[in-house]
């Protein structure tokens, strides 16, 4: 028997893999991420991220047995959630999500493995760790050590490590590596903020992982003591790890000069495969991008881009490497731009075809710059938390986690960046206000394109929130009255109920699942928070009593910004709003609602002079 394996970690300190993860450790597939940075680029902004995804696999293994040994769970399943903690990021492609985004910018360069559509790195891990018993060293070890089909095992591993909960018997495995807080989630934020030395704020991973328990196969937040500090300390910790994601998002992920090595670094990497494809075909494009989630790392994702590239690409990519990064002239956040506007660019940066076309739109209306468009991704949704025997969403309990959800959902970035030796010659007032101008005419337009290609679910909320506004809306001499939603799990039911529509169910394109009690949705949810995040829609909190504790919930009312972007949206969908119409008037008795009143001017957002 092989000893086993000690590494010293900066952030976990000692970690020990056994034989079999040593095995799996040495692979050809694991090994690669040696070379692939885990923050990409950043490190031109912070000198210290030079940490890989092979250190974070390593991390994310014993992250991972951790909370398996907090939870009681049985050895063989602390096995089976190390392994996948390890393999998670296998498929991972070269400079973190560079890739990715060129794909989804670029339909038609999209590989098919197996006669499915690979975008996502998540897809190239789970074919490659369903692989793994390829190797008859592992594949008979398997066998004797866990006395299964190898193929099965690593199916069952490759569900575990890319989240695919409902695949599996036991969920939980799968939540552990890839869930709200989970071990992928502690680990990079812990990495990242060690090695660019910038703090996230105070993750309490002891106090975090305590606080996680199993319920009817579910990983669920909650006290052991049952006591309502403990619960109060167990929101408290999970509240610690939402902090530290939306500081991620802005320190590392929005950063400017990240942002303007993330765009130079694209803008390369999509010259190049289009070189590359008009030169050899595009199927040979597809099998060559194939290799990047499987064979490159860094470096050989670079010597592609030199190989292939024309010769302004090239430029970018060698002032890239020189550090001579492109600079921000104009920078717009959501605290620039109307709601409506705002809402505009969160759906097109949304949809990267759309994305890609006002990119450039805006570059050439603005001459030799370059334009990245850019929202938060990955919003936390669904976890839940044990209030004595009651279940509930840890951010129904926490006012700081919806703010917080809030708080990343409205992370929203326009930036418009130009060659350090050029910007001497250009006024950044100018720019913005060129850009003020295109944005406002360009992204309607945009929309349109994109709603002529397919429906976009989003939109078909504000359309059932204008629905219910019609309807009970009442104005009089200076004042106005507006419905306001009292239980989101009404729009759940409501929305889950119009997907079943048959003119319908391709608007209210959403999965819905009822392991709650109720139709609930991930995307949904998602989508709702936009809303709020973009001042769509209002969102305020309610406290109410039940079985002798005060609960919280939040209700939602159309904004005045919201109902004029309604407006405009209605005649885009006028087929599919009158049969929303229609089911909103012929339900209206059972909308839970009240009907809230103010004076006009406050409802009308007033111009501060």
């Amino acid at each position: 028997m092989q000893k086993p394996l000690i590494i010293h970690d900066p952030v976990h300190k000692t970690i020990i893999l056994d034989e079999f993860e040593q095995m799996l450790l040495h692979t050809r597939q694991v090994q690669r991420l040696r070379n692939i940075q885990q923050l990409g680029l950043v490190d031109h902004v912070y000198p210290g991220a030079n940490h890989t995804r092979f250190e974070h696999s390593i991390g994310t293994m014993h992250m991972a047995s951790v909370i398996g040994q907090s939870l009681s769970l049985e050895e063989e399943e602390i096995r089976k959630i190390r392994i996948a903690g390890l393999l998670h990021d296998i498929g991972h492609s070269a400079f973190s999500h560079a890739v990715e985004s060129v794909l989804r910018r670029n339909p038609h360069l999209q590989p098919v493995v197996k006669d499915r559509k690979f975008i996502k790195h998540e897809a190239f891990s789970k074919d490659i760790i369903r692989m793994m018993p390829e190797d008859n060293f592992i594949a008979r070890y398997t066998e004797s050590e866990f006395g299964t089909d190898p193929f099965c095992f690593f199916d069952e591993i490759a569900n575990i490590a890319t989240g695919n909960a409902y695949a599996i018997s036991k969920p939980y495995l799968a939540q552990i590596i890839s869930g709200d807080i989970d071990a992928d989630r502690i680990d990079f934020l812990l990495r990242d903020s060690y090695h660019t030395g910038v703090s996230f704020g105070l993750i309490d991973v002891d106090q975090i992982i305590d606080s996680l328990t199993i319920k009817d196969g579910n990983v669920v937040l909650g006290s052991p003591d049952d006591s309502d500090y403990g619960n109060e300390m167990a929101l408290t910790a999970a509240e610690s790890m939402l902090i530290s994601r939306a500081h991620h998002y802005t320190a590392i992920i929005h950063n400017p000069k990240t942002q303007a090595a993330r765009v130079m670094l694209l803008y390369a990497l999509e010259d190049a495969l289009e070189m590359f494809r008009n030169e050899y075909g595009i199927e040979a494009a597809k099998n060559e991008i194939i290799s990047f989630f499987t064979e490159y790392n860094d470096k050989d994702l670079l010597g592609f881009i030199r190989s292939h590239a024309s010769e302004g690409p090239l430029r970018l990519l060698n002032d890239l490497l020189g550090d001579r990064l492109y600079v921000p002239i104009a920078r717009f956040s959501q605290k620039m731009l109307r709601p409506s506007t705002r809402m505009a660019l969160a759906t097109i940066a949304r949809h990267s075809v759309a994305k890609m076309k006002f990119e450039s739109r805006l570059a050439r209306e603005l001459g030799d710059v370059l334009v990245d468009l850019d929202v938060a991704s990955g919003v936390p949704k669904s976890m839940r938390v044990l209030i004595g025997n009651e279940e509930s969403f840890f951010y129904d309990e926490s006012a700081l986690a919806n703010g917080l959800v809030r708080s990343i959902s409205r992370q929203l970035s326009l930036t418009t960046f130009a060659h350090p030796d050029a910007v001497a010659g250009m006024d950044g007032s100018v720019v913005s206000d060129q850009m003020h101008k295109v944005v406002d005419e360009l992204s309607p337009r945009l929309l349109g394109f994109i709603r002529a290609e397919q429906y976009l679910p989003i939109e078909s909320i504000i359309l059932l929130f204008y629905a219910i506004y019609n309807i009970f809306k009442k104005e009089e001499t200076g004042f106005i009255s507006v419905p306001r939603l009292r239980h989101i799990t009404w729009l759940y039911r409501t929305i889950h109920q119009l997907s079943n529509h048959a003119s319908l169910k391709n608007l209210f394109e959403y999965d819905f699942h009822e392991r709650y009690g109720f139709p609930y949705s991930d995307k949904a949810f998602e989508d709702i928070q936009v809303l709020v995040a973009m001042g769509i829609v209002d969102e305020d909190l309610r406290y109410y009593e039940k079985h002798g504790r005060y609960r919280q919930r939040y209700e939602y009312v159309l904004t005045h910004d919201g109902t004029e972007y309604a407006h405009k949206l209605a005649g885009s969908y006028a087929h599919e709003f009158r049969q929303i119409e229609n089911y909103v008037q012929i339900n209206k008795h059972s909308i839970p609602k009240d009907i809230v009143t103010m004076p006009l001017v406050r409802y009308t957002p007033q111009k501060h002079i």
